[in-house]
């Protein structure tokens, strides 16, 4: 069964501005997608119309089989919905902040409280959970906005940003965390800038820009479409002035350091068996940029260019 269901969705402002242009869009239930694009790319207009906070100009939206149309009320109990924004009452505790979101989906005040009790426990919160939500860290917000949306055990759980401002040992253990819901079955949409984040947990992936879908496919199959990438290798001797490497270009950073290129069509065991044979021994190794900035650079790089074809072609002016 299909989580979301999205077909020929449009949105367009009443200044003018085309935030959607006509996206088709389906994710699989049980599924870890991610949306990207820069922004004003109709991330977040997509969310909310998902979400019935945003008005849809034209086309279709399903959340597991309920039309947002005709079976809205059906279609929100489905999502959990964890904003980019903090917007928590500063003023409530920790526990209440859970408990009275349970009850706007109508669960009972006794199972309204299990759940919050159970949610402030796998998030790490349920010592702070008297404690007014403005004393609360930016990382403990977070993952109390987390708490909340999953209050109500949705099966799809939307996440705008969850990371934003959040330190790296923080982060680390909320992407266990979702990975850890995700295995127990909730399907997850997460939007980010931190586009490892995306590598590292999205097995789909999707790409708006300017209002189009630009790629749609498994994240692998996306990043194989890279046309090269470039390591950072740590020797473990000193680099030596007439050092070859053959096949790979590289480019000396210090004297123990190089960055080699990896073209498309080449592989790694390729480059460590021109590393054996050229008697370099390599103590570590990592990726010099990230590989899905590399493709989303790559994907403007290709509007552009075809902007220009389009502005220098008479015939496509007209």
């Amino acid at each position: 069964m299909k989580a979301l269901s999205i077909h020929g969705l449009t949105k367009i402002y009443p200044n003018g501005v085309q935030a959607l242009n006509g996206i088709d869009l389906d994710v699989e239930a049980g599924d870890f997608f991610a949306l990207l694009g820069p922004n004003g790319a109709g991330k977040t207009t997509a969310i909310g119309i998902i979400t019935s906070l945003v008005n849809k100009t034209g086309g279709t939206v399903r959340v597991f089989g309920h039309d947002i149309d005709s079976d809205l009320a059906a279609a929100k109990s489905c999502i959990g919905v964890v904003p980019q924004e903090i917007n928590l009452n500063q003023w409530e505790t920790v526990y209440n902040c859970v408990v009275n979101v349970a009850g706007f989906y109508g669960l009972p005040r006794k199972r309204a409280k299990q759940r919050a009790e159970t949610c402030l426990r796998e998030l790490q919160l349920w010592d702070r959970r008297d404690e007014a939500s403005r004393n609360l860290s930016g990382g403990m917000k977070r993952r109390l906005m987390i708490a909340r949306a999953l209050v109500h055990e949705p099966k799809l759980l939307i996440l705008d940003e969850p990371t934003a401002g959040v330190d790296i040992e923080i982060r680390r253990s909320m992407w266990d965390f979702l990975r850890h819901i995700n295995e127990q079955g909730t399907t997850i949409i997460l939007t980010t800038h931190y586009l490892e984040e995306a590598e590292s947990l999205c097995r789909h992936v999707a790409i708006i820009d300017e209002g189009r879908i630009a790629e749609h496919a498994r994240m692998s199959t996306v990043l194989r479409k890279l046309h090269q990438e470039v390591f950072v290798l740590s020797l473990v001797d000193e680099l030596q002035p007439d050092m070859h490497i053959n096949g790979f270009a590289y480019m000396a950073i210090n004297d123990h350091e190089i960055e080699v290129e990896v073209a498309s069509g080449q592989n790694l065991n390729q480059l460590f068996a021109a590393l054996s044979d050229a008697g370099i021994a390599v103590s570590s190794m990592r990726n010099k940029t990230n590989r899905l900035e590399e493709l989303f650079m790559r994907l403007v790089d290709r509007r552009d260019k075809e902007r220009t074809k389009q502005l220098a072609d008479p015939e496509i002016c007209v």
